[in-house]
């Protein structure tokens, strides 16, 4: 061998040598100074437990707890230990026979293999809970009790935001979101629950407990010295009012539709409702899966998040969005007027107006108030026609360009899942639909809210919120604050959107005009002693198709608003399906809305009116007739028109 090859082979017997003394370096502190995995390798009578963790609590905006945490039991098995148990025993627990038994056995190998944990009876009845405690001894090795934090609801409101928690799936487990998560697990599925689950899950502790030679728990091993405790989840603390929250529901009751309030100073959500609505405590406990199963397949679609997932044609309630655009782009004054007689001829194709008096749209605050068809749309074809723009394609585009910053066509981001972006055609789209042929009279209905635009109930309140601010927005949120903690989850929702460099004379003329539709115009129903409101009535086209025709169905009643006129503290939007003009049952239930929240109390006076919009029932016939929500949501669903006064109102 060359003497030139010593060093190298030197070298690679060092490098060996270092490994070896390494590896044997922490044999030794593992098996001598680590006694730790030593003890615990040689206690054959040790079980180890998983605690898992207090989740989070969510309060409202005073501190009020909305749900809660319960305690439950799940029986969980590992199939490969089911070995000389008292089956019998269990089966007659459970109430349940061999078959199903092994049917359970079969499913958990399936799905998990039969080496690991999985459920075989999840959510324990407290009488089934107690029986199996008292005989777990001859159900093991196999089969253990493990305990789950259920949630439970105490005003039984707010479904739809708060959301539920449900078993992880073994699909869920392949995905690498949820390697953390363990097969039996609960997280959260929908609402709130699902968008904040890193911070209300908490982090799971272990337990090691010394068994007796029948395989009962005695006590904690080595005093414990070995446990690692579980980390309770973080709270979440909301702009929600719970009060706002179950009148909204009491509200909107045998009616279709929503309700969402937001506080234009932060952009947190005051209330959000969408019905029909049903009882949280549903989706909790033993029955969660036959609830659910029951909720899906229901005809009025309790499920379905109305409030952000329903698009509608705003009608007149964009009104005043068409008018700032136009201010904006400099086409008009305040004092502009337009000499409406009755109706909008000049595209071809009358375009009916409700009023057909003289001056009724002399300058933009009449317009306003007297909500003139012909006027707004006439304001369209002028934005979109602008010279500067060069040509009716680019206009068209500028005007999207501000619906679009205004929040329409786009989601906004709302910390809840699946949020609907809405509708707001641009020119791309107009090209397509017209095959490049058109001008501002192809889709000048967009001007009064109508053809291609549809708004979320949620959008149509953040534009309230631009206008009661005179030019920017928060993006809606619930959440306010983490307790201890400084995520950057919520960053995003303090970071204030300004839109359009209307000027503040400008938005005098818009947001005066609105007064004018409460205190003498459309709105009147919504007028609140003590208070200003500036609001605007709607009334959305409905058209659906039946038996394969296009068919006129009931128009949806539509009011916006915001309160008080200056220094605005809570800015809404009501639609209510199949209700007609938006001042017949939008503008009150709005109305009463502003006026708990604005006065913490709603005025005696107002009693009759509120009694009639508890009774007014908007659900079609045959939809009442096949649901079953009534029977779902219990005792809450029963409650009379009176019974629900005598919650607000004292004899």
């Amino acid at each position: 061998m060359s003497v030139y090859n010593q060093p190298r082979k030197r070298v690679i017997q060092f490098i060996i040598l270092g490994m070896v003394l390494l590896i044997i370096t922490r044999l030794f502190f593992l098996q001598v100074v680590e006694k730790k995995y030593s003890k615990l390798a040689d206690a054959n009578a040790v079980l180890r437990k998983v605690v898992y963790p207090s989740r989070g609590i969510i309060y409202d905006r005073k501190g009020r707890s909305i749900l809660s945490n319960d305690a439950m039991y799940d029986l969980m098995v590992t199939p490969i230990n089911v070995k000389n148990i008292d089956t019998l025993g269990l089966c007659r627990i459970l109430e349940i026979d061999k078959e199903e038994f092994r049917k359970r056995i079969t499913t958990a190998i399936i799905k998990n293999g039969s080496r690991r944990i999985s459920v075989f009876a999840s959510l324990l009845p407290p009488e089934t809970f107690g029986k199996l405690q008292e005989s777990m001894y001859k159900f093991q090795p196999g089969f253990e009790l493990v305990q789950r934090q259920i949630r439970s609801y105490p005003f039984s409101a707010a479904a739809a935001i708060l959301g539920y928690i449900g078993e992880v799936s073994p699909q869920m487990l392949q995905k690498p979101a949820y390697s953390t998560y363990n097969q039996g697990d609960y997280l959260g599925m929908t609402g709130l629950e699902r968008t904040y689950e890193s911070v209300l899950m908490g982090q799971r502790g272990i337990q090691y407990l010394v068994k007796d030679n029948l395989n009962r728990p005695q006590g904690p091993y080595e005093k414990g010295e070995f446990d690692t405790a579980a980390i309770a989840g973080k709270n979440l603390r909301l702009a929600l009012d719970v009060d706002l929250q179950v009148l909204g529901e009491h509200l909107m009751r045998n009616k279709i539709g929503s309700i969402v309030a937001i506080d234009p100073r932060t952009g947190g959500i005051l209330t959000m409702v969408s019905a029909p609505t049903f009882d949280p405590n549903l989706l909790t406990g033993s029955y969660r899966a036959r609830n659910f199963s029951r909720l899906f397949t229901d005809t009025t679609k309790p499920l379905f998040n109305r409030a952000i997932q329903a698009g509608y044609p705003p009608g007149s309630s964009m009104k005043p969005l068409t008018a700032l655009i136009a201010l904006d782009e400099g086409v008009i004054t305040p004092s502009f007027g337009f000499p409406c007689g009755g109706a909008y001829t000049y595209c071809g194709r009358a375009i009916a107006c409700t009023h057909h008096n003289p001056g009724h749209a002399a300058n933009l605050r009449l317009a306003i108030a007297n909500s003139c068809n012909a006027y707004f749309v006439h304001l369209y074809r002028m934005e979109v026609d602008a010279p500067k723009w060069g040509g009716v394609k680019k206009g068209h585009q500028k005007w999207h360009d501000y619906i679009s910053s205004f929040g329409l066509g786009h989601r906004l981001g709302v910390d809840i899942p699946g949020e609907s972006p809405g509708k707001a055609i641009d020119t791309a789209g107009m090209n397509k639909l017209y095959r490049g042929q058109w001008n501002s009279c192809s889709e000048l209905y967009v001007g009064m809210g109508q053809g291609q635009v549809v708004a979320t109930p949620m959008q149509m309140a953040n534009a309230m919120c631009i206008i009661a601010n005179r030019g920017y927005y928060y993006l809606p949120h619930f959440v306010q604050s983490i307790d201890n903690d400084d995520t950057e989850l919520l960053k995003k929702y303090k970071d204030k959107h300004t839109v359009a460099s209307v000027s503040d004379t400008s938005y005098r003329s818009v947001i005066y005009g609105m007064e004018d539709v409460v205190e003498k115009g459309t709105g009147v129903s919504a007028r609140i002693e003590g208070e200003i409101v500036c609001g605007k009535t709607g009334t959305a086209e409905n058209n659906a198709i039946v038996n394969g025709k296009l068919t006129k169905l009931k128009n949806h009643s539509v009011f916006v608003a915001f309160a008080p006129r200056d220094n605005p503290k809570i800015a809404i939007a009501v639609i209510v399906e199949n209700a007609g003009f938006g001042s017949t049952y939008a503008a009150p239930i709005a109305s009463l809305i502003m006026e708990k929240y604005l006065h913490d109390t709603i005025s005696v006076k107002r009693k009759p009116q509120m009694k009639t919009l508890l009774e007014y029932n908007t659900l079609d016939p045959v939809v009442r007739e096949k649901s079953k929500l009534d029977s779902l949501n219990g005792a809450s669903a029963k409650m009379t028109s009176d019974q629900i006064l005598k919650l607000y109102f004292r004899d």
